[in-house]
Parts: structure tokens; C-alpha cells; sequence
């Protein structure tokens, strides 16, 4: 059977491939890992935001490990394992990194070959290399090591790797494997009868429990596919003559082969966050052959399967460059974390293990970005992917007893504001999307909104952060500094965000028949209007009193707003914008306020509170502006290239972002199952939504193409301002008539 693998895996490729467009080639996942090079990357200067903090990830979509080339060596918060200025290769990592993001790695280790004298510290074995030997593709990497006249390559699964070094000349040489620990944690043992090196890395928090163990680790398994000589294991420089290592400072295996000038050495790794031998069978499932070409093969046909989900088309190479690695980046979290057999780490619990029934695990869900626009898209593309999401907070929420609000790492974090969860169930349910214990979702999500967590509770992160407060007086105060968060006060903000998880809950417990909760609920959605100061004609902040705050900048930022100055933030009402309409003294007045933010370049595209702000002209019957602003931020927030992107990614939030604008249509109130117009980007867009329809966008543009003038679906009128969820999976054919003014 090992013998007929590769020739079924060709035919398997051969069908699929015969089915697919070759959208591959538009990928380039080395986006994001250089500083901003987009035309107004300089407008908000210097600073952290003009770093995408992207990986040039190996994987599968949503996999459980991303393999990718390894710059830095840290697991150190807001330090990605590779940065495209970097020059120094020090191996293969094993990475647990939050896509886009300013967090930490996690449970990773790192895979290295080194030739002649054998050197165990990393900044005395690295080797330069040159991007003009870089390949780098979702499904393959690949470089030469000038120090060593090596060629390494990588291709993946879901839970696993396979790696091939290829020699250039006799020489002895060595693989060191190393687990990634800052902390000098961890193990490495080394079986000679398997072939194998194998070890753990633990897992660590950040900001609630900082520090503290996640109860959990980062297990794998290495395994070569010839004997290997002279075993050691290190701390540091200091060689031992044993078979395994633990808890010291920068400890690893390493093994010895004797190549020749076209050696080839090739190693699989399997991975786990429960065991090593759940990381050996995850490999035994995954790679149970050992031919490389037909794994790159493998890969690349499930990568082309998942970016035909979308087919663009259009003269424009450079816009389906930019397409469909933004599409490639919305596809690496959240995390899958069971292993084959359905084994996880028990949520927020020190090393417990437990087994599904069936679906999936995940986590690392960055919710405060995601539940805009990254999670919608899939439940456009990938329902079941949705579902396993929902029940993956669900069993965290009965594990740890309390819905998560930003779960990462598998712990409660209370990073961030809001309570985003909701958001994102609320989405899910009211898209048709229900595959899951409706009502076991309800009582955690009422319990986060109602209820006020103990003291030893709060302080791990769960519950609302200053609800009390905000049930009190209908906002945060001023007086609330909000302990016990990584961003403390931002009083306004969260306000605006829990009136919008409250508005969220609302359409649930209405669709439930839970009356007295709905009245309540839907009241508590108008919560908006009290942080609004009709003296100033945007958000402020507001003392317990009543008194608002004495001579706020609007443009500047506050204490009182997350990440932002108020006048931004203060567009921030997706469930009501009618309402916020009128509080900004109608149609006139919001258009020029929206004008005034892009007319002082005060509008901040490489952070996600305002990505819903260029679509809100059309809520005052100005669709031109909505589709002029997003064919700019599309032009001058986006680029080809390791430069290509305006801020960080969080997790495929500013990616998602374009794939919508780029389509023509962007959802605004993400729970709502409906979506704003804009203008599409490309002349046809064929989408294949999760329930095996088929939609197609034909754009007409005329001669000066413009904003979406009408709208037929399926030779019939259609509403020109909004599109329905419901009518989109049903697919059809949608021909949009763009208009000039």
C-alpha cells in the first residue's frame, strides 16, 4: 500500500487539479513581513502598526502548526519568528504564532541542519541566505543555506511537516532540534530504535495569568527517515552524551549523518498540543509515506481547492496577487487544536485531556478583530468551519464557566474590550447557521451580558470587564478604570462595543421567544446615545455624574477610545446607524462628518475600529463616495509584496477586508444577515458558498466606472443598497450596473 500512495495521491491531484483554476501562483506569503510599503503606509507614522507581523506560513487552512523559515529566536510578545529584513536563517519552526498579530508564540520548537563542526547556539549556527533563493508558496518553502550549501525545503498538513535537505558537497553533518523555550522549560528525547527525536514545549500566558502556566504544551515528534549516528542532547554550548534533557536553558537534540555531494536527508514531524504519542499518531494519519514531491502536490491541490472558493477574474494580475493572498491570509485562524483521534487540551485546565464525539476543536480566536469581516467570510464560504467554531465556545464556556471573551492560547485573556463572542454566535445563528446546543449557547452568552463574575473569576478574565458599571448608569464611567484588562480604562469604547453585543444577544433571545431578555437587550442596544455629546456632535467620555469630559481632542487619541480618537470611534454603531444618523443631526451633517474624517487623512485603514466607516455613505443615499472610498483604500492601503500590507493583519481582519471591498460588498453589521454594496473590483466574481451553490458578480462598468447604479439577480430588480445573505447562498446571478455621476 506505501507503494501505491504516491500514484493514487497523482491521480487524486490530477481530478482535483482538472476542477480547479490555478490560483496558487497569486499567493505570496511572504506579505506582511516587511514594513509597510503601501502608498500611505507614511501617513500614521512610525511604529509597530506598519508591521503586518505575518509568517510566511506553511500549512493547511486553519491547521493546528504553521512551519515557517525562522529570523528570530524569542517566543517573546510582538516578536514573529520571521521578518523579511532579517538575514540570518536559524532553522525550521514548528510555530504557534498568532497570524498578523502582536501576541506571542507558543509551544513551538525549531528544526536545523548544520554541516562540519558542530555548533549548538543558535547566532554561531545560523546561516545567511538570499531572498533570490527564497520560494515561498501555502504549501511550500524553500531556500539555500549559503553557510552549509544546503538546500532546505518544507511542506505540511494540518498537524504535521515533512522536511527535505539537500547537500552540495561531502561533508559531516548534523539535525539539532530545539524547543523553543524562554523560560528553560521543556524536554528532548532521542530514540535510536525509532529514528526518532522527540519533546515538549509548555505553553505560557499573557495577560490574564501572565506568566503562568496554559496547561498545556507543544509536543512533537521528528523522524528520520534513515538511521542516524552519534545522538547528544545540549543545554546551551555544553554537549551530553545522553539520550534526553529537561527544564535547562536552551536545550536540544541533535544527531549525525554522513552526507555526500547529493545527499538527501528527509524527516517527517508530527505535532500535538496533548502527547507525544498523539503527535505520532497525528503524523501516522497525515504523512505515512515519505515522498516529498507528492506532499507538495497534496498541498497544493488543497490549497487550490480552498482559494477557488473564489474565482476573480479582470485584466489586473497585480489586483489577483493582492486577492488571493489576502484570501490566503484569512485562512490561518482559528487554530485547530484536536489531535486525528479527536483528543484537546481541556479548556483554561492544567493538563487535562478529553475527546470529541465528533467535529473539530479551535482556538485562537482574536475576536475583537475577527468578528467584523474575517468569521463572516466563512460563513459565506465555510459553514461546517463555523459550526466547530461555535461549539469550540461552547465547551470553553462550560469548561471554564464563563463564555470567553478573546480566547487565545486556550486560556481566558480579557485582552482587548468587548464581548465579541456573542457577536460572533449571534452572526452564526442569524446566517442559518445552528449545528450546535442553541441553548447552551444562550445561557452563556446571557451570563456574560447579566451577570457579574466573582472576584478569583474576574481576575482570570472571565466575564465582562466593568459591567457592573455599565449596568449601573448605561455607560462606563470615567471614574471606571477598568482593572484587571491588558487595556484598562477606553470607557467609550467599550460602551459603544457592549451595546453592540447587547443588540447582538437581543436578536437571539427574540428569535427564542425570550421576551422579558429581548425587551432588556434591546433597550440596553441603544446604550450608544449615552456616551454622544450633542454639544460636541461626537463621542466623549462621561463621568458617573453625568458631566462629560472638559475639552477632548476628537482627533487625537483618548484615554476614553481603544486604539483610536474619538471622531473615529464614534461611527462605530453597526446596529443602529439610522439612530446614529439622527444624533449627528441627519443625512447632511453624518455625510460631512464622514467627509471630514478622509478630508483631514484622519481615517486609519491599518486598525480595525473604522473598517465599516467608507461603507456608511450609503446609509445617506451617497453610494458613489462608498465605492470611491473603497477603490482608494484598496489602491493605496494594499500592495504586492513583502511590504504589501497597511497594519497588522490581526488574524486575517485586514485581509478579509479587501477580499469583501474587492467583491463589492462588506458586512457592516456583522450579525445582521445582510451585506452593503460598494463597487467590485474585478469584472466577474464567481463565489461557491459553503451550501454547494454557486454565486456569480457580473459587473457592467460602462465607461467610467462608478459606484452600483442597480442591481439584477437572475434577470429581476434587486435592491441596489444591500444583499441578502439568504439570497447569496442561494447563488444566481447578480449583474451590477455601475454608475458615474
Amino acid at each position: 500500500m506505501r507503494n501505491l500512495f504516491p500514484a493514487l495521491l497523482a491521480l487524486c491531484s490530477f481530478t482535483a487539479a482538472a476542477q480547479t483554476k490555478d490560483l496558487l501562483q497569486y499567493v505570496n506569503p511572504l506579505t506582511g513581513t516587511a514594513n509597510s510599503t503601501t502608498l500611505t503606509a507614511l501617513k500614521h507614522g512610525a511604529g509597530t502598526e506598519q508591521l503586518a507581523n505575518t509568517i510566511p506560513a506553511v500549512g493547511m487552512p486553519f491547521g493546528m502548526t504553521q512551519w515557517t523559515p525562522q529570523t528570530r529566536l524569542t517566543e517573546q510578545k510582538c516578536v514573529a519568528p520571521y521578518y523579511y529584513k532579517d538575514s540570518l536563517f536559524s532553522g525550521f519552526r514548528g510555530s504557534h504564532w498568532l497570524s498578523g498579530s502582536c501576541t506571542q508564540d507558543y509551544g513551538s520548537f525549531t528544526i536545523m541542519p548544520v554541516c562540519g563542526q558542530l555548533q549548538t547556539v543558535p547566532n554561531d549556527y545560523a546561516s545567511t541566505f538570499s531572498h533570490l533563493t527564497e520560494k515561498s508558496t501555502p504549501a511550500y518553502y524553500g531556500v539555500t543555506l549559503d553557510k552549509y550549501h544546503i538546500k532546505a525545503e518544507l511542506t505540511a498538513t494540518a498537524r504535521c511537516g515533512m522536511m527535505q535537505f539537500s547537500f552540495d558537497r561531502n561533508d559531516d553533518c548534523f539535525i539539532i532540534v530545539r524547543p523553543n523555550s524562554d523560560r528553560g522549560k521543556g524536554a528532548v528525547y532521542v530514540d535510536r530504535q525509532r529514528n526518532e527525536i522527540t519533546g515538549y514545549n509548555p505553553a505560557y500566558r499573557i495577560y490574564q495569568g501572565q506568566g503562568q502556566p496554559a496547561g498545556f504544551s507543544g509536543y512533537f515528534v521528528v523522524r528520520f527517515e534513515e538511521a542516524f549516528d552519534d545522538p547528544k542532547v545540549f543545554s546551551g554550548a555544553s554537549l551530553l552524551q545522553a539520550d534526553s534533557i529537561k527544564d535547562q536553558p536552551g536545550i536540544g537534540g541533535v544527531v549525525k549523518f554522513k552526507v555526500r555531494k547529493g545527499s538527501i536527508i528527509r524527516i517527517r514531524i508530527g505535532t500535538s498540543f496533548t502527547s507525544i504519542a498523539a503527535a505520532r499518531e497525528n503524523l501516522e494519519a497525515e504523512i505515512n509515506h515519505r515522498d516529498f514531491a507528492a506532499q507538495v502536490k497534496a498541498g497544493n491541490d488543497t490549497w487550490q481547492k480552498a482559494l477557488n472558493k473564489i474565482v476573480v477574474e479582470g485584466p489586473s494580475e497585480k489586483n489577483k496577487r493582492i486577492f488571493y493572498t489576502a484570501l490566503y491570509h484569512t485562512m490561518q485562524h482559528p487554530r485547530l487544536f484536536n489531535d486525528v483521534s479527536g483528543t484537546y487540551p481541556v479548556f483554561s485546565q492544567s493538563y487535562q485531556v478529553k475527546k470529541l464525539a465528533s467535529g473539530n476543536y479551535y482556538d485562537d480566536f482574536s475576536m475583537w478583530d475577527i468578528y467584523r469581516a474575517q468569521l463572516p467570510l466563512y460563513e459565506i464560504l465555510d459553514p461546517a468551519l463555523i459550526n466547530d467554531g461555535v461549539r469550540s465556545l461552547i465547551l470553553k464556556g462550560q469548561q471554564g464557566g464563563w463564555l470567553p471573551i478573546f480566547p487565545c492560547w486556550n486560556n481566558y485573556t480579557a485582552a482587548m474590550i468587548g464581548d465579541h463572542a456573542i457577536s460572533f454566535i449571534a452572526s452564526a445563528y442569524n446566517k442559518g447557521i445552528r449545528n450546535y446546543d442553541v441553548a447552551a449557547a444562550y445561557r452563556l452568552m446571557r451570563q456574560n451580558a447579566f451577570d457579574t463574575a466573582s472576584l478569583a473569576d474576574y481576575r482570570e478574565g472571565k466575564g465582562r470587564r466593568a459591567l457592573s458599571s455599565y449596568l449601573q448608569y448605561g455607560y462606563v464611567p470615567l471614574e471606571d478604570d477598568v482593572p484587571f484588562a491588558f487595556h484598562k480604562k477606553e470607557q467609550v469604547s467599550r460602551t459603544l462595543e457592549y451595546a453592540y453585543d447587547d443588540y447582538a444577544l437581543s436578536t437571539i433571545a427574540k428569535a427564542l421567544h425570550k421576551k422579558e431578555d429581548y425587551a432588556l437587550l434591546k433597550q440596553r442596544a441603544k446604550n450608544y446615545a449615552n456616551v454622544f455629546d450633542p454639544q460636541l456632535g461626537y463621542v466623549n467620555g462621561r463621568y458617573a455624574s453625568g458631566k462629560w469630559y472638559e475639552h477632548p481632542n476628537p482627533d487625537a487619541k483618548a484615554f476614553f477610545i481603544t486604539e483610536g480618537p474619538p471622531r473615529q470611534y464614534g461611527f462605530y454603531v453597526p446596529q443602529y446607524i439610522p439612530g446614529l444618523i439622527k444624533l449627528t443631526g441627519g443625512s447632511k451633517k453624518f455625510e460631512a462628518a464622514l467627509d471630514s474624517i478622509f478630508a483631514k487623512n484622519e481615517y486609519w485603514h491599518g486598525n480595525e475600529t473604522g473598517h465599516q466607516i467608507p461603507f456608511l455613505y450609503n446609509y445617506v443615499n451617497e453610494p458613489m463616495k462608498t465605492a470611491a472610498r473603497t477603490a482608494a483604500i484598496m489602491r493605496e492601503e494594499y500592495d504586492e509584496g513583502p511590504g504589501g500590507l497597511c497594519g497588522n493583519d490581526d488574524a486575517g481582519q485586514i485581509s478579509a477586508w479587501y477580499v469583501f471591498a474587492a467583491m463589492g460588498f462588506y458586512p457592516v453589521n456583522p450579525v445582521a444577515p445582510e451585506y452593503v454594496f460598494s463597487a467590485p473590483l474585478f469584472e466577474r466574481i464567481t463565489i461557491h458558498t459553503g451550501n454547494n451553490n454557486i454565486a456569480t458578480i457580473i459587473v457592467h462598468a460602462g465607461q467610467q466606472p462608478g459606484y452600483i447604479g442597480s442591481v439584477k439577480r437572475n434577470g429581476k430588480t434587486y435592491n441596489a443598497g444591500f444583499l441578502s445573505h439568504a439570497d447569496l447562498m442561494k447563488g444566481g446571478t447578480f449583474d451590477i450596473y455601475l454608475h458615474s455621476k
